[in-house]
């Protein structure tokens, strides 16, 4: 069932990756939403636009990022430890600099999208901060976990 949510989310991955969500189409429907809602003006759309898009790239591979190691998770055992794994880890941010970068090429090819090397690197990076996240919750959830010896 885990890698089912991570087959999912390459799905989602591959439907923003098309045309029909380049800049120009995503802008003609955010606009007039941050326009209604925070009276975004035409002068600082392009700002606002640009921060939302590679948000949506931090967010997106952050996601991917988490799925992929919970699924290793669920299905790659470890002697050392069964809630987190630097393969596991190493793994999933693999596996998501391999998909952005998959992503990237595929969008060359579209004339209403560009493919960069900035975007793949911005999605690891989403990607590493989400592992380190883990590791840092589940170092944290085992010190709340561990029995409290007392003194009297």
């Amino acid at each position: 069932m885990a890698w089912l949510w991570v087959f999912l989310w390459l799905g989602v991955i591959a439907i923003e990756s098309s045309s029909a969500l380049s800049s120009e189409n995503t802008g003609r429907f955010l606009y007039p939403v941050l326009h209604f809602l925070f009276g975004v003006d035409p002068v600082s759309f392009p700002t606002w636009h640009f921060l939302l898009r590679k948000s949506g790239h931090v967010f997106g591979y952050g996601m991917l990022s988490w799925l992929l190691f919970r699924a290793l998770r669920v299905t790659a055992l470890s002697t050392q430890d069964p809630s987190w794994s630097m393969v596991w880890s190493l793994l999933a941010v693999a596996g998501t600099a391999f998909v952005a970068s998959l992503d990237e090429w595929h969008q060359s090819f579209l004339p209403s999208r560009t493919g960069t090397i900035r975007d793949v690197l911005l999605d690891t990076t989403a990607a590493v901060v989400i592992q380190i996240l883990v590791f840092l919750l589940v170092r944290g959830w085992k010190k709340d976990r561990k029995p409290q010896l007392s003194t009297g």
